[in-house]
């Protein structure tokens, strides 16, 4: 029998206060561009008891409310009981946008190939929007291409959100799910370790949370796994601290990008750095790394690898990229060399390329600032377009 270790990853639900800022950010974001798709947004959002203050750069002929927004978006979270330091229709909203730095925008306009070397590529003429480098990531171990950890971990916090819309409205917006996974031999053997915790109201006894959430949340989510049955040895904890009444904002502040791991894969696999929400698809960081995760999962859909990572660096104001990298972890079926080539032919990792690819002139972003970027089929990132074409490679 193998030696077995552990390994955790965490989500959070939409009324976290790092979420929510993200959430706003992105709702400001998809405001500009349904009004004016070449919108330039680099919005941060914090939120404190009772006020949220929205800082960055727009540049776009978009005619923003961001008072109204910050506050639909609170509203649509569920932070509406007054008297509990921070509800949608009393907190303070304060805005400070500016426009984008012109040296900013005259190379993400004009690129490095344009001005130098005269090039007449229509993809060749926006420039990356800053410097970096991204990760892109998938396993075969769930049908979604997503390490269990992380997706058990969402699958759970999105089911604490919706039983606090349905059977138990006696929960409150603010709450954190983490999972534990038994690994042995490089593939997942059993769940050790759930936990659990969410803010209640101040009526609600903690018998009463942990057996309701136990049975609403815990259970379905377990049930639906088809593990192996050293599973059924999981330990679950349900709010371990007790009470947790004070949440959200008034308890913790919350900024943009500060959940990278949780947005992405929980620590599974390496992160660039960069956050996502809050950024028009011209800043790599975002649409390069929504672009890795495209081609990671279709390579291992097509059957190259049982596991792929891939990197992309930039340089600012240059469309193509310094360097691509390739790991498959001994998993793949041909060299990761063949798998780079295949990715240099098939696919255009020049930032225009990918946002016309991927559709990202499109206002869609609010949608991926809770629970995950990955790993969601709705998105275009997540679709298995390039899995003949990549099977040529097998050799």
């Amino acid at each position: 029998m193998p030696q077995s270790r552990l390994f955790t990853s965490e989500s959070v639900t939409s009324g976290h206060p790092d979420k929510v800022c993200d959430q706003i950010s992105d709702a400001i974001l998809d405001s500009a561009l349904r009004q004016d798709p070449d919108s330039r947004v680099a919005v941060e959002t914090m939120a404190t008891t009772q006020r949220v203050i929205v800082a960055g750069e727009i540049s776009s002929s978009a005619h923003l409310d961001i008072d109204a927004i910050v506050r639909n978006t609170v509203r649509d979270i569920g932070y509406t009981v007054a008297g509990i330091g921070f509800d949608a229709d009393s907190l303070e909203v304060q805005v400070i946008v500016d426009q984008q730095s012109p040296d900013i925008a005259q190379s993400v306009s004009q690129s490095l190939e344009v001005r130098e070397e005269k090039s007449t590529d229509p993809h060749s003429v926006q420039g990356a929007g800053d410097q970096g480098l991204m990760f892109g990531y998938a396993t075969d171990e769930t049908p979604e291409y997503m390490p269990i950890p992380i997706s058990l971990a969402h699958r759970l916090a999105r089911q604490i959100e919706t039983v606090r819309r349905t059977d138990m409205p006696q929960l409150r917006p603010d709450g954190k799910t983490q999972v534990t996974v038994k690994i042995a031999d490089g593939h997942v053997i059993g769940i050790d370790t759930v936990v659990i915790s969410t803010q209640h109201d101040d009526a609600t006894s903690l018998s009463d949370l942990r057996e309701g959430i136990g049975e609403l949340v815990v259970a379905p989510v377990l049930a639906d796994l088809r593990m192996p049955p050293a599973m059924t040895d999981t330990r679950v904890l349900i709010n371990p601290s007790g009470r947790f009444v004070a949440g959200g904002p008034s308890a913790d502040t919350g900024v943009t990008g500060r959940k990278i791991i949780v947005d992405t894969y929980g620590g599974y696999a390496r992160h660039g750095g960069g956050a996502f929400s809050g950024k028009d698809a011209s800043k790599v960081d975002r649409s390069a790394s929504y672009a890795l995760r495209w081609i990671a999962k279709n390579i291992v859909a097509a059957g190259l690898a049982q596991r792929c990572e891939l990197q992309v660096s930039y340089a600012i104001g240059r469309a193509e990229p310094v360097s691509v990298w390739v790991e498959t972890f001994g998993t793949g079926i041909v060299d990761d060399a063949v798998l780079i080539g295949a990715i240099r032919r098939e696919f255009d990792l020049r930032p225009s390329a990918i946002i016309e690819a991927l559709a990202l002139t499109q206002p869609n972003f609010q949608s991926t600032a809770a629970y995950g970027h990955f790993g969601r089929p709705e998105f275009t990132w997540e679709q298995l377009t390039h899995v003949d074409c990549l099977r040529q490679y097998a050799g």
